[in-house]
């Protein structure tokens, strides 16, 4: 998961840079962000709309302010929340102490797609979810038989 504002090369060729909660992004499909937290429900997919800036192997596309027609897609993960933060005032001979805490909320998120390139993980979910329908089928029909015998 990223979580630094340093990020690593990224392993893929598209990568894009997109705003989330007014802080910049940089992601490929496939990476796993940690971001500000959003208001939508675990498993459903967002679609983010202001891209600044997309890069696919040589070509580089700088949006003003952000390029048109071009959106990432991403699902959350999960929702969670970040280390408790205390913040603590004090000042001599004055009797003031003042003690406050807060923690962060965050939403975890998938990329699935930057532009038109899906990721990789996504279409290797699928080709394994295929062969487990052809045995519920094969079950269906035991089942099938069974009854009929009986």
């Amino acid at each position: 998961m990223v979580q630094s504002r340093f990020v690593p090369e990224s392993k893929q060729s598209a990568t894009a840079v997109v705003v989330s909660g007014g802080k910049q992004y940089r992601v490929s499909a496939g990476d796993q962000v940690l971001v500000g937290r959003v208001k939508a429900e675990v498993g459903s997919e967002l679609v983010f709309d202001r891209v600044l800036l997309h890069v696919d192997g040589d070509q580089v596309k700088v949006g003003t302010p952000g390029i048109e027609g071009l959106t990432v897609t991403a699902r959350i993960l999960q929702h969670s929340r970040g280390p408790r933060i205390e913040v603590l005032r004090y000042k001599s001979k004055k009797r003031v102490r003042v003690h406050k805490g807060a923690r962060a909320d965050y939403s975890t998120i998938e990329i699935l797609a930057v532009g038109d390139q899906k990721a990789e993980k996504a279409e290797k979910v699928e080709k394994k979810a295929k062969p487990a329908g052809k045995t519920a089928k094969a079950k269906a029909e035991v089942a099938e038989e069974a009854a009929d015998g009986s």
